[in-house]
């Protein structure tokens, strides 16, 4: 039995004014596997030179965005409507958290939008009246900053941790390839490394008092061995060594 796929989010931008944020905004959306981006009133008009090379590849993003003159044209398809902002007086709505509002998302059969405001202002009233819930993100309340791209990337990852696998119908996503550390060295290496060091030490003079040798010794061998030095390591911290026991060489 095939499960119906809700649409991918649309990511509507309302009066964006500069063009590196649209570009942003668009590698952010790309990121997480969302591809539909529409515009409203755009103040610098659009296309965008600027945008371009702040998406870093995203070009299908922005080849394909959708420029409206008004907020209620750009979500006209849509079933359900996100404004993005904290709550405003005057306008009673279901508030969400982002979690909340992807799983929202994923519910709806119909198209969802998510709204975003200008950079310096924010969604107006009217914009979020126009909405059907707000999404707000909990966030330091001595320091509540979070420019346009951050907002869009913080709701399109969120959005995307509740997508369907790609053999459900959903997008493709995946983690980075894991790359396997390097397997740590026997002790019997890094001992030899202790001793390299202790003799290059002792040559210099390091250790004075003389009767604090001993505890000296311990506090070093108990702060190297709390590492997991890889065969590697142990080669280049030999170098390092060597090296600093050379006369400087002349230039």
């Amino acid at each position: 039995m095939t499960v119906a796929v809700a649409p991918p989010p649309v990511i509507v931008l309302v009066r964006p004014q500069l063009g590196e944020n649209i570009g942003k905004a668009a590698r952010a959306m790309l990121n997480f596997g969302l591809t539909e981006l529409r515009l409203v009133a755009p103040r610098d008009g659009w296309p965008n030179p600027d945008a371009g090379p702040a998406a870093a590849g995203a070009d299908m993003v922005l080849a394909e965005a959708q420029v409206f003159d008004s907020l209620a044209e750009a979500v006209a398809d849509c079933t359900t409507i996100y404004a993005t902002t904290v709550r405003k007086r005057g306008v009673m709505k279901p508030v969400l958290t982002p979690e909340a509002a992807a799983r929202a998302v994923h519910a709806e059969a119909g198209r969802s939008a998510y709204i975003f405001g200008a950079e310096r202002s924010g969604l107006e009233t009217d914009d979020v009246a126009l909405a059907h819930a707000i999404v707000t993100v909990p966030i330091n309340p001595k320091f509540a900053s979070l420019n346009l791209a951050q907002a869009v990337i913080l709701l399109a990852y969120v959005w995307s941790k509740h997508a369907p696998s790609e053999a459900e119908g959903g997008v493709a996503l995946a983690s980075p390839p894991t790359v396997p550390l390097d397997p740590v060295a026997p002790h019997a290496e890094l001992e030899v490394l202790i001793q390299h060091l202790v003799r290059d030490l002792d040559a210099s003079g390091y250790f004075v008092p003389p009767e604090r040798t001993e505890a000296t010794l311990r506090t070093l061998r108990t702060a190297l061995t709390k590492t997991g030095w890889s065969h590697n390591d142990i080669r280049m911290m030999h170098g390092v060594i060597t090296s600093l026991g050379r006369k400087p060489r002349a230039r």
